[in-house]
């Protein structure tokens, strides 16, 4: 059976990874949808490339581009109101939530209240608004598939538990380009050093978001809303070859790891598929060439950013919005030059103290906690 998708962020490294799956497998996958923030050009390729018979491009400048470019026969639609719109067609199987920040949460809620299987690749939706993204999905029946490969590893490796409870869930870290870097030569590291992700191939924000562990910190909050495990039982693990993905610990002290190469099309494409496993190309794991698997735990005196996730995981209700926003502008800073690294965490910690705290926080709640957070750490920046 075929089945259609929609991408929300498809010319980012999840999308088009994600096309790249479908690329592979013509008879199993169809693409509905495809939106992009700006990357116009891109844009256009894919849809061309996939024959993908509307596109979505949520920058108003760009627009005329992507229309000018496509024959009449693709429709073009603007906005992020019209992807919402559009998950929830009835020929839309899957979404692909691969939009990079806050700004996936309304596409991602829309495909949820439809009941729409959701490929889950944007981690600020469950950073920002885990209780509500989990209550819409209890509501509406909708499956959600983690693509982070750790939480694509959690889930494989929970196939095999046979219902018994999980003691302990090991989330793997490759530690990023600063793991061995003393503490001083960190608080200088430009952005050109801090984007050589030593293992993964990613976007800007995400990698950035890597080297500080805030990307970890964001796992850590998602891990608690994707399988109902308090903090207490998350535990983080520095493993800089990447082979692990990550590990289940059961009551008996045994566990279950999920191993395989760097490559983020397995989780992508197991999302897609489950239950089913589908061919894949690409490199395969040789044991015989494995010199070494190290384990270190991690070291939050030069990483920060991981235990203000566990911390606004303990605080709950709006905090980790407030987090979630103040670490977007303080990377979108640090893209710029405009801030040190270790500005990032001491803003971030700033905002979290500041912002009024809301057990139960609404929709709107979460909208305005991540606006005034935001704004907020603006203007931290703007003084430092």
């Amino acid at each position: 059976m075929t089945k259609q998708i929609a991408i929300l962020g498809s010319t980012g490294s999840i999308g088009t990874q994600t096309l790249d799956v479908v690329r592979q497998h013509p008879d199993r996958f169809r693409v509905f949808m495809i939106s992009a923030g700006s990357n116009a050009a891109l844009l256009v390729q894919q849809a061309l490339a996939y024959r993908v018979p509307h596109v979505v491009i949520c920058n108003p400048d760009k627009y005329r581009e992507v229309r000018e470019a496509l024959p009449d026969s693709f429709q073009v639609h603007l906005g992020i109101e019209a992807a919402c719109e559009l998950v929830q067609a009835p020929e839309v199987d899957t979404v692909v939530a691969a939009m990079v920040g806050f700004s996936g949460l309304k596409p991602t809620l829309s495909a949820l209240k439809a009941g729409k299987t959701l490929a889950l690749a944007n981690k600020e939706t469950l950073v920002a608004a885990g209780a509500l993204v989990m209550g819409e999905a209890a509501r509406s029946g909708a499956r959600i598939y983690p693509v982070d490969s750790e939480h694509s590893a959690i889930f494989q490796c929970l196939q095999g538990a046979g219902g018994n409870p999980v003691e302990k869930i090991h989330l793997t870290a490759s530690g990023g380009p600063f793991r061995t870097w003393p503490r001083e030569e960190i608080a200088k590291a430009t952005k050109a050093q801090a984007l050589k992700h030593p293992n993964w191939d990613m976007g800007a924000k995400i990698t950035i978001d890597s080297a500080t562990m805030m990307n970890k910190g964001f796992e850590v909050i998602e891990a608690k809303w994707l399988f109902d495990v308090p903090a207490a039982r998350i535990h983080v693990v520095v493993h800089p070859e990447s082979v692990i993905h990550s590990m289940v610990e059961f009551a008996d002290g045994a566990i279950l790891a999920q191993l395989g190469c760097p490559d983020m099309r397995v989780p992508i494409q197991l999302a897609l598929a489950y239950p089913e496993r589908l061919s894949l190309e690409g490199k395969r794991l040789d044991f015989g060439s494995l010199k070494d698997l190290s384990f270190f735990e991690p070291d939050v005196q030069k990483f920060p950013c991981l235990q203000l996730a566990f911390d606004a995981l303990e605080r709950g209700g709006n905090i980790s919005c407030a987090m979630n926003a103040a670490n977007e502008a303080m990377v979108a800073a640090y893209l710029k030059d405009r801030v040190w690294f270790y500005d990032i965490p001491d803003v971030i910690a700033k905002v979290m103290a500041r912002t009024p705290y809301l057990a139960h926080p609404t929709l709107d709640d979460i909208f305005e906690t991540h606006r005034s957070a935001y704004l907020m750490a603006s203007q931290m920046i703007e003084s430092l």
